[in-house]
């Protein structure tokens, strides 16, 4: 059958503009793994998984903790769902490699942002969720009350992590000795400390804090002393090269502070939507464009802290029953360090 020269034009026509549509719905974000992660449907997140407080699945399987929570939040932004993800075990030092290699699109646990890291190994930091440092833990019986009464001690260190190195520079700052003992499982350090295999644990203040927790009625037999002797600021980390995902990770966090600083919460985001405060309105995707600018959703804010909340509801919800004050972890209002840049 011949067609009309009028009908094989307006078929011409369709199929332009049904290629037009198709290619605007495919339209990249400008970031491989923001595609990556929406063409999958779901986020792939790097945990510890034994971490109280930071990443432990309760007694029915779901991940509890800050990081957990982070991850969630990253699901939100880019999915519009926190549920749309699987964590991904990767302990110690293979948190590493899971992100340069791809197995995970961001690891969120406990890691200290350091110059070699981002340097040497290929990723970046896009912010810091916790300011920490890094402490000595003994047991009470032991009678020791600050770190300068360890000399010739046996201290247990997680290996591949920054601790290894900052107990070593203590020691030598201070010209005291002290026998390393380096296992790379932090459950196998646990397990060694408590044995008596070391007199010392060596750690973060908030990890401190999280083992000190999960011993129960035994947690008074263990005493974490006063002095910080580094600092550790904790972030989670992304593979260099993708420039729009960093960006958008660092946006995540910072919406999430911005929202504490203007009481905006999971509980009563739905209440601004009459707000005439310019800054809340482009936080939740009322006026401009910051998602797009992104590569999400100008809702992504919105989604975050309604489906995950804002910083101090997940500091509550994770960190505080560790009994762990937020000190230097305030709103720069209030003291602390946390801080974030307008969002316009």
């Amino acid at each position: 059958m011949k067609l009309s020269r009028s009908l094989r034009a307006a078929l011409v026509l369709l199929t332009v503009l049904a290629g037009s549509i198709s290619l605007a719905n495919a339209q990249s974000s400008g970031s491989p793994t923001i595609d990556g992660v929406v063409q999958r449907g779901q986020l792939l997140c790097g945990v510890a998984g034994n971490i109280p407080g930071f990443a432990l699945p309760d007694s029915q399987g779901v991940m509890k903790g800050i990081d957990a929570d982070y991850c969630r939040a990253f699901a939100a932004a880019v999915l519009g769902d926190a549920n749309k993800l699987r964590f991904i075990l990767t302990p110690g030092a293979a948190r590493f490699p899971s992100v340069q290699t791809g197995v995970t699109d961001v690891s969120s646990q406990q890691t200290t942002w350091t110059l070699s890291r981002e340097a040497s190994l290929g990723l970046l930091f896009p912010g810091i969720y916790m300011y920490d440092g890094g402490t000595f833990m003994v047991k009470a019986a032991a009678g020791i009350k600050e770190a300068k009464e360890l000399d010739g001690a046996t201290v247990c260190v997680q290996s591949g992590t920054t601790t290894e190195l900052i107990v070593a520079d203590y020691y030598r700052q201070h010209n005291m000795k002290f026998n390393p003992v380096l296992i790379e499982n932090i459950d196998a350090v646990n397990a060694a400390f408590l044995s008596g295999r070391c007199d010392v644990r060596a750690g973060d203040a908030s990890a401190q804090a999280a083992f000190r927790a999960n011993q129960g009625p035994k947690a008074s037999e263990l005493v974490i002393l006063p002095e910080l002797i580094s600092k550790e600021p904790l972030g989670p980390f992304v593979r260099k090269g993708d420039d729009k995902w960093f960006d958008l990770i660092r946006w995540i966090m910072n919406a999430m502070v911005i929202a504490e600083e203007n009481g905006v919460t999971s509980q009563n985001v739905d209440s601004f939507i009459n707000t005439t405060n310019p800054d809340i309105k482009r936080l939740l995707g009322m006026e401009g464009d910051i998602g797009k600018m992104l590569g999400a959703d100008n809702k992504f804010a919105y989604n975050v802290i309604k489906q995950v909340g804002n910083y101090g509801e997940v500091w509550d919800r994770n960190i505080s029953p560790l009994a762990i004050p937020r000190g230097l972890n305030n709103l720069w209002s209030k003291g602390g360090l946390i801080y974030a840049p307008p969002a316009r």
